[in-house]
C-alpha cells in the first residue's frame, strides 16, 4: 500500500511535465481536463486563486495485477411450507398486535380529548354562573339605586309641598290680617 501511494506521489509530480509532452504529440484539440493513466484517471478542476486543482479518481486493480475475488453470496435455503406458514402466522400476530396498540392509543387519546372537553364545559358552565351571578347583582343594585332616587324624590316633592302649603296659609294669614 504504502509503495502505491509512493507510486501515485511520483505520477502526481510528472503530470505537468508529462501533460506538456501529450500535448507535442497531440496538437489537436482535446478534453485538457481529464488525463487517463493505467489505473487513475486525473481531472482537471478549474484555477483556483491557490493555484491548480486537480480530481484523482483511482481506478480498481487491473486483472494483469490481481486475480479478481469473487465473493460467494450465501446459499438460500429452500422454506418449506410449514415454515412459510410459521412465519405468515408470525407476521399476522404482529400486525394484531400492531393494530390492538394503535386502537388502545386511539382510545387513550379519546378519553383524553373527552376529558379535556368535560373540564371546558365545566369551566364554561362556572363562567356563565359567575356572569350570571353579577348581572343579578348588578341588577339589584340598579334597582336599588332607582328606588333610593325615587324615595330622594318624593322625599323633595313632599318638602315642596309642605313648604307650598305653609307659603299658602302664610298668605291667608296675611289677608286676614290686612282685610
Amino acid at each position: 500500500m504504502a509503495k502505491t501511494a509512493m507510486a501515485y506521489k511520483e505520477k502526481m509530480k510528472e503530470l505537468s511535465m508529462l501533460s506538456l509532452i501529450c500535448s507535442c504529440f497531440y496538437p489537436e484539440s482535446r478534453n485538457l481536463n481529464i488525463y487517463t493513466y493505467d489505473d487513475m484517471e486525473v481531472k482537471h478542476i478549474n484555477k483556483r486563486a491557490s493555484g491548480q486543482a486537480f480530481e484523482l479518481i483511482l481506478k480498481p486493480p487491473s486483472p494483469v495485477s490481481e486475480a479478481p475475488r469473487t465473493i460467494a453470496s450465501p446459499k438460500k435455503k429452500d422454506l418449506s411450507l410449514e415454515e412459510i406458514q410459521k412465519k405468515l402466522e408470525a407476521a399476522e400476530e404482529r400486525r394484531r398486535s400492531q393494530e390492538a396498540q394503535v386502537l388502545k392509543q386511539l382510545a387513550e387519546k379519546r378519553e383524553h380529548e373527552r376529558e379535556v372537553l368535560q373540564k371546558a364545559v365545566e369551566e364554561n358552565n362556572n363562567f356563565s354562573k359567575m356572569a350570571e351571578e353579577k348581572l343579578i347583582l348588578k341588577m339589584e343594585q340598579i334597582k336599588e339605586n332607582r328606588e333610593a332616587n325615587l324615595a330622594a324624590l318624593i322625599e323633595r316633592l313632599q318638602e315642596k309641598e309642605r313648604h307650598a302649603a305653609e307659603v299658602r296659609r302664610n298668605k291667608e294669614l296675611q289677608v286676614e290680617l290686612s282685610g
